[in-house]
């Protein structure tokens, strides 16, 4: 019987699962090279981990790595229901509240490793985290799409840590009740930037689809469903995301240094962003809470069918 104690939490409402003994040896590296073994080897883990009958589509797994800085508070590798993810902002946040629910770090500024590169967080005593992403900018504006099933759409694609097509909602309510049929919309645009080639800087997949528009909450700017890359909606408001829209409307001189940009999702809750010009685009920092939820290990049988989890 083997063992994974892991720790959950929810970021503005979307699930994250951090593990804290248990997971596999990596070498040492940095995190792409980590990531590129556990991608490569360690798949059943990942499926075990946040597939059912353990977890949901909607789960973000994090593993916890020594740094290759030592300055740096920890390395961390994000992955989902399908595969290994950049970058992860709703995750970055879980995991500063996991850290400092273990009593591996207090309140004030740490540094995390990531794929996407390194990100700050800022620990506030009322629990609010502030993460300073990576460097986020607009690789194309108002790009045609023309899907199998809902026509021409268009939008902008940008990178957030991850990359997005981002395009206006229109007269598609963005509320719960619409979520089988903004799903279907959301997923028939991914499939069909795919089909046509189009893609993010060097051929990278676009594998996040954005919609947005007018937000339900008089304290919000903007309101926002976010299919993701295993065909689950973010909970969240989606914290690359919101980098990657308020890259987007910095490009259009929409949003200023410093200028706060409150982003609703498709649930209700509300990360605030902020940004400064850097070079090739901007810096942004999403606030966001995170509620440690469980503490919890997985068990894992061999004689389980489903022991490595539910997977296509």
């Amino acid at each position: 019987m083997r063992t994974i104690s892991v720790i959950d939490s929810h970021t503005e409402g979307e699930p994250t699962r951090v593990v804290i003994e248990g997971a596999p040896n990596l070498g040492d590296g940095d995190a792409a090279s980590r990531q590129e073994i556990f991608g490569d080897r360690f798949d059943r883990f990942r499926s075990a981990v946040v597939n059912e009958p353990r977890g949901s589509d909607a789960l973000v797994g994090a593993l916890l790595y020594p740094p290759v800085d030592s300055t740096a508070v920890a390395q961390v590798l994000f992955f989902n229901n399908v595969g290994v993810l950049q970058m992860c902002v709703h995750g970055t946040i879980g995991v500063a509240a996991t850290l400092r629910h273990m009593g591996r770090i207090k309140g004030g500024r740490h540094r995390l490793e990531t794929v996407a590169g390194d990100v700050w967080i800022d620990v506030q005593d009322d629990g609010l985290v502030a993460v300073e992403n990576v460097l986020s900018y607009r690789h194309a504006a108002q790009v045609e799409v023309v899907t199998e099933r809902h026509g021409s759409v268009r939008g902008d694609i940008a990178w957030g840590g991850n990359w997005f097509f981002l395009a206006e909602a229109g007269d598609r309510a963005l509320s719960l009740d619409q979520v089988d049929s903004l799903t279907d919309y959301t997923w028939d645009i991914r499939q069909s930037l795919r089909t046509q080639g189009v893609s993010g800087a060097d051929g990278a997949e676009i594998d996040h689809i954005e919609l947005f528009g007018p937000p339900s909450r008089a304290d919000a700017d903007s309101k926002n469903f976010v299919l993701c890359p295993g065909k689950a909606y973010d909970r969240s408001p989606c914290g690359t995301g919101t980098s990657a829209k308020m890259a987007c409307l910095a490009a259009n001189g929409r949003l200023e240094e410093g200028q706060l940009w409150r982003q609703e999702s498709i649930v209700g809750s509300v990360f605030v962003g902020s940004i400064r010009e850097s070079q090739g685009g901007v810096i942004p920092t999403v606030r966001g809470r995170a509620f440690i939820t469980a503490e919890a290990r997985l068990l894992l049988d061999p004689d389980d069918p489903f022991r490595d989890g539910i997977r296509d």
